[in-house]
């Protein structure tokens, strides 16, 4: 994607099942669970840099020790700045201690963060401010370990309005707006309920508080507090929860929106957001790596009995396909086959775009991540140029010389490392004035790859969300390599809708697509069509967000998607760009035959998973036209 967008978050579970010394035995090292943890975050870095955090839970520990740690940052390379503090109060004490911290017994006793339970999580934020109170995981504390809560999620909600009110309604007063914090509280709340309700049913049968509490932290029944808090939640979480006494969770929403992946053996459990990353980390093949399923939550008890529960009846399934195409790391099986389908199934309209002229036509990719989608692309490209060869030969077959069959057989694509992009200098462009003249700096090209004049330049890229880097630098850099015509193909098709489940696409102005249809809507002179769905957005504003519906597909509706495109071509085009534009889209029937098992479309389709989105959209389109460029959520 070369438009940054930030996206997505990163969550990693470890629950060792056998005690420390086990690990120190076996392993070598009581810190078994703590460097898993570390190379889980580490694998997942992708998901997210404005902040992580790090939580450890010491099962079993004697009254008056502290047996929570938590150690979070949202400095610039928060993953090692966190396990630098971590392994630095480590060194400390080791320091001291020298003979002593290599007894597990001894460790979990005197050393932060060696304990059983381990929760760790990647942040982008996209609601309320990024500041190091919004970093999870967060966490809820009370004196009796089994109502001590700590979340950490990849999540946004639609309705945290809603939950707001409700949580007020209950007598309580919290301390933020923002989904981490409802989500927090409405959980621990309910977590609450659970205690209390045990609490009354051990006393009446004459138990001591003393012996009560172990009652209840054997007894606490997770699936039915995440079923109470859950219940009126509109969005996409993945969300993983320890309490103090040790029971945790990971729990997933019912229509799969965000991922969730965990492994179990008789040593550990694992849950991550992707499922390569914990096959690399545990060395575990493919089909060991389960997905933790929408609607359930898998629940890893302070026993150890581990079990995977219905908390929300499951719904259509529509995980996010923006994982299949950009998010999520390209070496899991499954993603890497789709990316490359997806290269595969835009080359027709390539075809079309470059009039079969192959002779004269350079292929190259940018951003790095959409060289999977490359491949998929050129391969498609070598099997059209076969179909093209075997129907030459067959046509001369009589009067095919030597030289001539050579010649036919020796023709190729031509493929070339086009652009490189300058990550130090990216980093180093801020807002300023003289913005753009560096932004048309950050990717360096390859001189004297194409024929001036004469050759088309095909570049294939994931996604085009707001097409800012595309016009401001991608097209200017090419143009200097003066090729006839620049044809940018994005293997996703046509951003045209807000996401409000965790990616940080919430404004429609945002969107180059959006911005075409606009465009054509008053070049055509259907200016009238933004005045009618405005009103009919604007009447229906505070309606329940199940009545609400989604008229911003009616601003699309005139126009086809290649005049769309068209208008997208021209817009990005300025006019010291001398090469002919053309960008090419994916079409939405090709990503669902690419990626036929995350059908979750909206951002493309419109067509939102829950209520909330239609909410999200209707919001976000008044704001608008009206010129607010607050959050539509």
């Amino acid at each position: 994607m070369s438009d940054q967008i930030k996206h997505e978050c990163g969550i990693a579970l470890i629950r060792l099942l056998k005690p420390l010394e086990y690990y120190k035995k076996k392993y070598g090292t009581w810190m078994y669970g703590l460097n898993k943890l570390y190379l889980l975050m580490e694998k997942q870095h992708n998901r997210g840099q404005d902040g992580a955090g790090v939580v450890n839970v010491k099962i079993d520990s004697e009254p008056g020790t502290k047996y929570i740690h938590r150690s979070r940052s949202m400095d610039e390379m928060p993953i090692k700045v966190v396990f630098d503090k971590i392994r630095g109060t480590i060194q400390h004490i080791e320091e001291q201690n020298p003979e002593e911290i290599r007894d597990p017994v001894w460790a979990k006793k005197h050393v932060p963060y060696a304990g059983e339970l381990y929760l760790g999580h990647l942040r982008y934020g996209t609601f309320g401010k990024n500041s190091i109170d919004n970093v999870h995981p967060v966490s809820r504390q009370n004196n009796w370990k089994s109502r001590n809560l700590v979340l950490a999620g990849n999540f946004n909600l639609t309705n945290v309005d809603e939950l707001f009110n409700v949580l007020i309604s209950l007598g309580q007063h919290p301390k933020d707006y923002s989904d981490t914090v409802t989500i927090l509280e409405n959980v621990g709340h309910f977590l609450d309920e659970e205690n209390q309700a045990l609490f009354n049913l051990f006393k009446s049968r004459g138990f001591s508080n003393k012996d009560i509490s172990s009652k209840i932290e054997k007894n606490i029944d997770i699936q039915s507090v995440l079923k109470e808090s859950s219940k009126y939640w509109d969005g996409g979480y993945a969300i993983a929860g320890l309490i103090g006494h040790g029971d945790s969770f990971v729990m997933r929403d019912p229509s799969g929106i965000r991922p969730a992946f965990y492994y179990n053996d008789d040593e550990i459990v694992v849950v991550a957001s992707e499922r390569a990353v914990i096959q690399t980390v545990m060395n575990s093949p493919y089909d060991k790596v389960k997905e933790v399923k929408p609607g359930y939550a898998l629940i890893v008890k302070k026993d150890g009995d581990i079990s995977e529960l219905l908390i929300r009846e499951p719904l259509e399934r529509k995980s996010c396909s923006f994982e299949r195409i950009y998010f999520s790391r390209g070496s899991d099986l499954d993603i890497y086959r789709e990316r490359k389908k997806l290269g595969e199934l835009i080359v027709p309209e390539i075809i079309k775009s470059i009039e079969g002229d192959l002779d004269n036509t350079v292929f190259s990719f940018i951003p790095n991540t959409a060289e999977t989608a490359f491949y998929g692309m050129m391969q498609e490209i070598e099997n059209y140029l076969a179909k093209s060869k075997l129907a030459e030969i067959l046509k001369n077959k009589d009067n095919l010389s030597e030289k001539k069959l050579k010649q036919i057989l020796n023709h190729k694509p031509r493929v070339e490392k086009i652009a490189i992009k300058d990550v130090k200098l990216r980093t180093f462009i801020s807002q300023d004035e003289g913005r753009d003249d560096m932004v048309e700096h950050v990717y360096d090209i390859t001189y004297g790859t194409i024929k001036k004049g004469v050759d088309n330049l095909v570049i294939i890229d994931d996604s085009i969300v707001r097409g800012t880097t595309l016009e401001k630098s991608i097209l200017r850099i090419l143009d200097r390599l003066e090729p006839k015509k620049i044809v940018v193909v994005s293997s996703s098709p046509q951003i045209r809708y807000p996401d409000c489940y965790g990616i940080d696409m919430a404004k429609l102005s945002d969107f180059i697509a959006f911005r075409a249809a606009i465009e054509l809507l008053k070049e055509t002179g259907k200016a009238d069509i933004i005045d009618q769905v405005y009103k009919k957005s604007k009447a229906q504003q505070n309606l329940p967000k199940e009545e609400i519906v989604n008229y911003v597909k009616e601003i699309y509706e005139p126009f086809s998607p290649e005049e769309i495109s068209g208008m997208i071509s021209r817009m990005l085009t300025s006019k010291d760009i001398n090469a002919e534009v053309e960008i090419v889209y994916q079409g939405i029937a090709n990503l669902h035959i690419a990626c036929p098992n995350d059908k979750g479309d909206w951002y493309f389709t419109g067509n939102y998973p829950t209520p909330g989105g239609n909410k999200v959209v209707n919001n976000s389109f008044i704001n608008f036209v009206e010129g607010n460029k607050g959050r539509a959520y």
